[in-house]
């Protein structure tokens, strides 16, 4: 099971040597790869009082793309991973570009999670449709991939079209990885099976955040395996990335990681943030702390 981290993006700060520092350390301490979260904008909570979602504009967040651009020239093995790209707000032939520059740059190190959100002051501020960013989605899935591995393509989509046209240059991987992420609305409910139903079909693999590696987690990961063989899939193809929280100490970490490896989880990763770390320095002491007590 790969082992990753969470890049700490609410309590890094904007001191490039922070980033610098903490990235490399992170390679240096034998991560496999280093996930990055996604907001273009934090919504005022005083005015916006119904979001549901944990972040606000008080939450400082680097944008992925760029901040990929910047680690990929003082790194040289660790994996750079979205998790996740809210790609419903955005351009899809956009996004198409600016990860096959990030994975040219890094020589084939990108991985790129992907997620419908649930800010919706960033979808109208964007100017992208909030209610059909499911739907959506799947198509924006289908030109990318065409994108990154055709010189010219031809798409004439509900949403989409392009014609004899394509980007330059072509990433590395053809084609990028994609995986979906999902929330707790995903082991139940009509929307939740509608989640699992698109992992199985379209998806290289999943960040399955809702439930810790218990027998809920089975249920859901036997109906995702179902819904892959229905697609002519094998399950086996599709990643799982499980993920702890620093904040809930190294015993719950370690014993997450052999829970979601005993699942047949591929990945899993730690997230530092939100545990009373004050500095960039006290982040790069703990995931030495937790790469030492973390073995799997």
């Amino acid at each position: 099971m790969q082992f990753g981290i969470v890049f700490p993006q609410t309590e890094i700060g904007a001191d490039p040597a922070a980033v610098r520092d903490y990235t490399q350390a992170a390679e240096a301490l034998g991560y496999a790869h280093l996930i990055v979260y996604d907001h273009v904008l934090g919504a005022d909570g005083k005015h916006y009082t119904d979001l549901t979602g944990p972040y606000r504009l008080e939450h400082m967040f680097h944008e992925p793309f760029v901040v990929f651009g910047y680690m990929a020239a003082i790194t040289t093995r660790i994996e750079l991973v979205t998790a996740v790209i809210i790609l419903g707000q955005r351009q899809t032939a956009l996004v198409a570009k600016q990860a096959a520059e990030v994975d040219v740059l890094t020589g084939g190190r990108l991985r790129l999670g992907i997620g419908t959100g649930w800010n919706y002051v960033e979808y109208d501020a964007l100017g992208e449709n909030f209610h059909d960013r499911g739907q959506r989605s799947e198509e924006q899935v289908e030109v990318m991939r065409a994108l990154w591995t055709q010189e010219v393509i031809d798409f004439d989509g509900r949403w989409h079209k392009v014609t004899r046209a394509g980007i330059n240059p072509l990433p590395v991987q053809r084609p990028i990885p994609i995986w979906l992420g999902g929330g707790r609305g995903a082991a139940v409910g009509n929307r939740g099976e509608r989640v699992l139903r698109r992992i199985g079909r379209i998806a290289d693999g999943w960040f399955p955040q809702f439930v810790a590696p218990d027998d809920q987690a089975k249920g859901v990961l036997d109906r995702l395996w179902g819904y892959a063989r229905e697609a002519g899939r094998d399950p086996s193809s599709i990643g799982i990335e499980g993920r702890g929280n620093y904040s809930d100490g190294l015993e719950q970490c370690v014993s997450l990681a052999r829970g979601w490896k005993d699942l047949g989880a591929t990945h899993y990763s730690v997230n530092t943030m939100g545990a009373g770390l004050k500095t960039p320095q006290d982040h790069i002491d703990a995931i030495r702390k937790i790469k030492d007590a973390v073995e799997v």
